[in-house]
C-alpha cells in the first residue's frame, strides 16, 4: 500500500495505458533518497503484471517488463547498466540492422563484429531493440537509481527515450535530485514528502500507536524510508530531532544497526557493498580469501538488511550499502578490494578494484586501468574510457604515459560531449608535454587534442595558434614529420575562425620548413590575400583529390576541421550542384554507417544547398532533423549554429520576428550567418540604410568568402545604390567581381553583372546576367536580377519588356513565398502598366501539408525503401516510420506506397 501517491500513480497508470494503446512515452521520477521512487516502480511493475491477467482493465494483454538498477560502484563500468537491461533479450538482436546488432553484441560480449566509431549508434540500437520487443505487445522499461548508471548506458537510454513515438513503449526512470543526473527533453515528476495525514496512515498501518506519531513524523520530515526506519529502531534507539539532512539521519540509523551485528557479518556485508553488483560467485571467492562465507550473512538477512536470492546478493536499500561501506575503516576497505581484485575473472572488474586499493603511484594498476579504458573506447563508451585513462594517468610512474593518457582522456571527454572536462584534462596534458621536448610525436598528439577542445569551446583562434606554436619555426626542410599535419589543421582552424594571419603563417611554414605542396592550405592562403583567381582553382584541385566519401572516416579528431572545411568547399566555389552532391554523399554515408554524431553538420550543409536551390521545404526538413539529433545527443553548440539557414529562409519570406528571434538567440561569435540574414531582411523591407550599416564593407579575411558573405556583398551593393551612395559599394563590387571571375558558376557571374549594372546604370549587364541565369542555379538571385532589370526598363519607358521580366520575377517570388519581394515585384508591374496584378498564392503543393519528418519518410518510401530501412536511415523505430506514413497518406490523398509513385514530391 502506498500512501500519498495517488496523483503519481495516476500519472504512471496513464503512461502505461498509452503504451498499451500503441503510443510511447518517457518519464523521470525525481526525489531524495528514501522518498519512494523504487516503491512506485514496483507498483507500476505490479500493475503491468495485474493487467496481463485482466485484473485492472478486464483485458488480458501481457506487458513485458525490462528493468535495470544503477549501482554506485559500477558508475564507471562502461555499459554495465545496458548489459543488465538487455541480457535477457539478446536473442532479439538478429532482427536489428547489422551495425546496430554489432554495437550491442560488442557490449554484451556475444559477437566478434567490430562496432562503428559513433557513440550514439548504441542509443539507436537500444531504440530499435525496444521497438522490436514492443512488436509482441506493450513494453515497460524501468530504470531505477539512474544517477548511478554508467554514463554510456545513461546516454543510450536517454537517446532512445527522446525518440520514442509510436512503438508502444513506456520508459520510467527514477533518480535522486541531488546527484547531478539530468535528462533534458524528458518530462519530470518530482516526488514530495508525505504530509502529516499520510505519514500517520503509514505509521498506523505498521501498528504504531497514534500518540507516538508526531515525534516520528517530525524526525522523518515526511520521508517514507525515514518513517519506516525510525519507527523500526524506536524501541531500542530512540531518535531525537537533529539538524541533519534526513538521508544522513537514515544512514546514521543504518550504521547503528549494522554496528550491532557480528563482526563476520559486517565483513561479509562490506564485501557485498564493495563489489556492488551482487555477483554471488565473485563474493564467495573473495570471502574465502578473507576467511568468511555465505553463512555469515544470515543475521543480515534475518534483520531485513539484505536478501540472497536467485544467485544475487541485494541490499534492501542503497543507503544500507553506503552505510556499510562508509562505516568501515580504510584498511578494512582496502583489504576487501584487494581480495575482490584477486578473485575477479573480468578484467574490467579487476581494474576497478585495483584502483580502490591504490593509495599512491602504482604502475600495475595504471596499466590495467589503461587496458580497461581501451576496451571501453572500443565499445564507444567514451565518457567511461576518459575517466579510466585519467585515473591511469594519475597512477602511472611514467611521465610520457601520463601525458599520453591525459591527452587521450581529453579527446574522449570531447567525443562524449563534455568539453569543460576535456579542457581541464588537455591543460594538464599540455603542461606535461612541454617537458617532453625529445618526443615530438607525443607533443603533437597533445597539441592536436588541445586545439580540438579549444575549437569546440568556441576559442577558434586559440585552436589555430596552439598548433602553430607546437609546430614551431623549423629550418627549411627540417621539420619533424608531425609538423605537416599540425600546420594543415592549424590552417583549417584559422580559416574557420576567420584568422587570416594564422592561415598565412601555416601556409608559409608548410612551404619552407616542411617543403610540402598542399592545395588546400595554399588555396586558403590565396583567398586570404583576396586572390580568388588563384585560390579557387587550388581548392577545386583539393576537392578532386579527396578520397571516396563513401569510405571509412579517419577517426583522428585533428582531421575533423579539414573534413568540415572540405564539406563547405563546394559552396565556397559557387558550384552548388557539386556541393549538394558532396553533402548528400556525406549524409548517406553517415546514415549507412550510423554515424549519428557527425550527421548534423552534414545535414546543415545539405540544408544550405537546398535553400540556395529554392527548395525551402527540403531545407527545413534537413535542418529540423539536424536540430532533433543535436538536441537528442546533447550537441548544444551545433544546435545554435543551425540557426543561419532558418534565418536566411525567414529573411527571404519576410518573417522579421523569426529572424530577430534567431539573432537574439545566437552568440556574437556565431552571428555572421544571422547578421547576413538581417541585411537581406532589411533590403527586402526597403530599409536600405540599416542594410548597409550592418555590414558596411565585406568582412576581412576568410569571412568574406563564406557563402552568406558572398551573397551579402550583392545586398550591400544594392542598398548603397538605392541610397544614392554608390561609392560605399566599391569594395564590395571589386570583391564580388573578383570572386565571380575565378569561379565557373554561371549564377555567380550573373550576380556580378547585376551589381555592375546597378553601379553603371546600364542595361547591357542585366541582359548578359539573365542569359547566364538561364543556365540554372539560385532562382532567388535570378528573380532579383529580373526585378532590378524590370525596374530599369520601366524607368527607360520600355514597359512591354519590363512587364515580361517582372512577371517572371513575381512568379518566382510567389513560389518561394518571398512576401516582401512579391510586393515589390507586384508594385513594379502595376507601375509598368499591368492592369491586373494580384499576388497569387501558389497552387498548393501536397508536400506543404506534411511535417518535415513526414516529408523525409514519404520521400524514402516513394524511393522503394522499406519501413525498416527508413528507420535505420532516419534513426527512428519502424513503428514511428509507419506512424508517419499513416499520418501522411490522407494529407497526400493516397492510400498506399504504390500510389506515392505518381506524386511529385520535389
Amino acid at each position: 500500500m502506498l500512501y500519498g501517491r495517488s496523483a503519481e500513480q495516476e500519472r504512471l497508470a496513464r503512461l502505461l495505458a498509452e503504451a498499451c494503446a500503441g503510443r510511447s512515452g518517457a518519464l523521470l521520477l525525481r526525489g531524495e533518497a528514501g522518498i519512494g521512487k523504487t516503491a512506485l516502480l514496483d507498483w507500476l511493475a505490479g500493475t503491468a503484471a495485474a493487467q496481463a491477467h485482466g485484473e485492472t482493465t478486464g483485458e488480458g494483454r501481457e506487458v513485458r517488463v525490462l528493468r535495470v538498477t544503477g549501482v554506485e560502484p559500477e558508475a564507471d563500468l562502461a555499459f554495465g547498466g545496458l548489459v543488465q537491461l538487455l541480457w535477457p533479450v539478446q536473442d532479439r538482436l538478429n532482427a536489428l540492422p547489422a551495425p546496430q546488432a554489432a554495437a550491442l553484441r560488442a557490449i554484451l560480449g556475444t559477437g566478434r563484429e567490430q562496432r562503428g566509431p559513433d557513440r550514439f549508434l548504441t542509443g539507436l540500437a537500444v531504440l530499435t531493440v525496444l521497438a522490436e520487443l514492443a512488436e509482441d505487445g506493450p513494453l515497460l522499461c524501468l530504470v531505477d537509481d539512474a544517477q548511478w548508471l554508467d554514463r554510456a548506458t545513461a546516454e543510450a537510454l536517454l537517446f532512445a527515450a527522446r525518440r520514442l513515438a509510436a512503438e508502444g513503449v513506456a520508459m520510467v526512470l527514477a533518480g535522486r535530485d541531488d546527484d547531478g543526473f539530468t535528462a533534458p527533453g524528458i518530462p519530470e515528476l518530482p516526488l514530495r514528502r508525505l504530509n502529516f495525514e499520510d505519514s500517520s496512515r503509514l505509521l498506523a498501518d505498521r501498528g504504531r500507536a497514534p500518540a507516538l506519531h508526531s515525534q516520528i513524523i517530525t524526525e522523518s520530515a515526511g520521508n517514507p524510508l525515514a518513517l519506516i526506519e525510525f519507527d523500526a529502531a524506536r524501541s531500542d534507539q530512540p531518535h531525537q530531532h537533529a539538524p541533519l539532512p534526513v538521508a544522513d539521519r537514515v544512514s546514521s540509523a543504518f550504521r547503528a544497526r549494522i554496528g550491532g551485528l557480528p563482526e563476520r557479518t559486517r565483513l561479509m556485508m562490506l564485501i557485498a557493498a564493495a563489489e556492488g553488483r551482487g555477483d554471488l560467485p565473485l563474493l564467495l571467492r573473495a570471502s574465502e580469501l578473507l576467511g568468511v562465507d555465505l553463512g555469515d550473512l544470515a543475521e543480515a538477512e534475518r534483520t531485513g538488511l539484505m536478501y540472497v536470492m536467485d544467485g544475487a546478493v541485494t541490499f534492501r536499500h542503497p543507503l544500507i550499502a553506503s552505510a556499510t561501506y562508509q562505516g568501515a575503516v580504510l584498511a578494512r576497505r582496502i583489504a576487501v578490494h584487494r581480495a575482490l581484485a584477486e578473485a575477479a575473472t573480468d578484467p574490467d572488474c579487476r581494474a576497478r578494484h585495483l584502483l580502490a586499493v591504490a593509495t599512491g603511484p602504482d604502475q600495475e594498476a595504471a596499466l590495467e586501468l589503461a587496458a580497461a579504458a581501451g576496451r571501453a573506447r572500443g565499445r564507444t563508451a567514451y565518457a567511461a574510457a576518459s575517466g579510466l585513462f585519467g585515473q591511469a594517468a594519475r597512477l602511472t610512474t611514467d611521465p610520457r604515459q601520463r601525458a599520453s593518457w591525459l591527452a587521450e582522456a581529453a579527446a574522449l571527454a570531447l567525443a562524449a560531449g563534455h568539453a569543460a572536462q576535456a579542457d581541464r584534462l588537455a591543460e594538464e596534458a599540455v603542461e606535461l608535454a612541454d617537458g617532453l621536448a625529445d618526443d615530438p610525436a607525443a607533443g603533437a598528439r597533445v597539441a592536436s587534442v588541445r586545439a580540438a577542445v579549444a575549437f569546440e569551446l568556441g576559442d577558434r583562434n586559440e585552436a589555430a595558434h596552439g598548433l602553430l606554436a607546437r609546430a614551431g619555426n623549423a629550418a627549411p626542410n627540417s621539420a619533424p614529420p608531425e609538423s605537416s599535419g599540425l600546420l594543415r589543421t592549424a590552417a583549417a582552424y584559422g580559416w574557420l575562425a576567420g584568422d587570416a594571419d594564422a592561415v598565412r603563417t601555416a601556409a608559409a611554414r608548410l612551404a619552407t620548413a616542411v617543403g610540402a605542396d598542399d592545395p588546400l592550405v595554399e588555396g586558403l592562403e590565396r583567398l586570404c590575400e583576396d586572390d580568388a583567381e588563384h585560390g579557387l582553382p587550388l581548392l577545386t584541385h583539393f576537392l578532386e583529390g579527396r578520397p571516396d566519401p563513401s569510405g571509412p572516416r579517419d577517426a583522428d579528431e585533428a582531421a575533423q576541421a579539414v573534413r568540415m572545411l572540405a564539406l563547405t568547399c563546394g559552396l565556397l566555389l559557387g558550384d552548388d550542384e557539386a556541393a549538394h552532391a558532396l553533402a548528400s554523399a556525406e549524409v548517406r554515408r553517415c546514415r549507412s554507417q550510423a554515424l549519428i554524431g557527425q550527421l548534423p553538420y552534414a545535414l546543415d550543409v545539405l540544408a544550405q544547398t537546398h535553400l540556395l536551390a529554392g527548395h525551402h521545404r527540403n531545407a527545413e526538413a534537413a535542418v529540423t532533423e539536424a536540430e532533433e539529433i543535436a538536441r537528442d545527443t546533447g550537441m548544444r553548440r551545433r544546435l545554435v549554429r543551425l540557426g543561419a539557414v532558418r534565418a536566411r529562409m525567414a529573411a527571404i519570406e519576410g518573417d522579421a520576428r523569426r529572424v530577430r528571434e534567431l539573432a537574439a538567440a545566437t552568440p556574437p561569435a556565431l552571428r555572421t550567418g544571422v547578421d547576413c540574414a538581417l541585411v537581406l531582411l532589411d533590403l527586402g523591407l526597403g530599409d536600405f540604410g540599416s542594410a548597409l550599416s550592418r555590414l558596411d564593407a565585406p568582412p576581412p579575411g576568410p569571412d568574406r568568402y563564406t557563402w552568406l558573405s558572398l551573397s551579402t556583398a550583392a545586398d550591400q551593393i544594392e542598398a548603397a545604390v538605392r541610397l544614392g551612395q554608390p561609392e560605399r559599394a566599391e569594395e564590395a563590387l571589386r570583391h564580388c567581381e573578383s570572386w565571380a571571375r575565378a569561379t565557373t558558376a554561371p549564377w555567380a557571374q550573373a550576380v556580378a553583372l547585376r551589381c555592375r549594372a546597378l553601379i553603371d546604370d546600364r542595361p547591357e549587364p542585366y541582359a548578359q546576367a539573365l542569359h547566364l541565369h538561364e543556365k540554372g542555379g539560385r532562382p532567388f538571385e535570378r528573380a532579383r536580377t529580373e526585378l532590378l532589370y524590370g525596374e530599369w526598363l520601366r524607368r527607360a519607358r520600355r514597359p512591354n519588356e519590363a512587364r515580361d521580366v517582372l512577371r517572371s520575377a513575381l512568379a518566382t517570388f510567389e513560389r518561394l513565398r518571398a512576401e516582401p519581394w512579391v510586393g515589390r515585384a507586384a508594385a513594379e508591374l502595376r507601375a509598368a502598366g499591368e492592369r491586373r496584378v494580384a499576388a497569387r498564392v501558389p497552387a498548393e503543393n501536397p508536400i506543404d501539408r506534411l511535417t518535415p519528418q513526414e516529408l523525409q519518410v514519404v520521400r524514402l518510401a516513394r524511393g522503394g525503401s522499406s519501413s525498416r530501412e527508413i528507420a535505420a536511415q532516419l534513426f527512428l523505430s519502424r513503428r514511428t516510420v509507419e506512424h508517419h506514413l499513416y499520418k501522411a497518406y490522407p494529407k497526400l490523398g493516397v492510400g498506399s506506397r504504390r500510389e506515392l509513385a505518381r506524386l511529385d514530391l520535389g
